[in-house]
């Protein structure tokens, strides 16, 4: 008769090699994650250069010609939004919806459209159909992690478990976009 210890030797053995594997397996999908979202921001990026390009010239002339009075050209407001995964700021008065990047702004205007439509709060699953995500646990799983972080920055509140809204003074402000 085999002993106990053997045989709880031999499920811990079972139970660490099965963990093992799914490590490799998430840092493989962390791994195709990361190249997935530079992909995707590369073609965000790229949408916004051609809406650059094909912009009136009276606008991107008007921006080019103002100057400092020491000869530097002015920034314009875009210049100060965040970039691609920047840190999410302390929400605060005055703080616009550009100083978030774009993912986290996209949260927040599928949130604000929802609220003037007085349709309450938002799931991550049905967040992920309105960016025309596959609602696939991965993907879901990325928009939790950037709500919980809004929630805990002072944009969002969670009413209720996975149940995502503006934070009260976020409400009335536009994306400045």
């Amino acid at each position: 008769m085999p002993s106990v210890v053997g045989l709880l030797e031999q499920r811990e053995l079972t139970a660490r090699r099965r963990v093992d594997a799914l490590r490799e397996e998430v840092d493989r999908i962390h791994a195709e994650l990361d190249v997935a979202e530079r992909e995707w921001k590369e073609w965000v990026i790229a949408r916004s250069r051609v809406g650059e390009v094909l912009s009136p010239d009276d606008d991107a002339s008007a921006s080019e010609n103002q100057r400092h009075s020491d000869g530097q050209p002015v920034r314009s407001e875009s210049a100060g939004a965040a970039k691609p995964k920047s840190a999410v700021p302390m929400r605060r008065a005055g703080l616009s919806w550009s100083a978030l990047s774009v993912d986290y702004q996209r949260i927040l205007q599928a949130l604000a459209d929802r609220n003037r439509l007085g349709q309450g709060p938002l799931t991550c699953q049905e967040m992920a159909a309105c960016f025309g995500l596959d609602p696939v646990p991965g993907k879901v799983e990325a928009l939790r992690s950037k709500a919980k972080r809004l929630v805990a920055r002072g944009w969002l509140v969670e009413s209720a478990p996975g149940k995502f809204t503006l934070a009260k003074d976020v409400a009335g402000q536009g994306a400045g976009s």
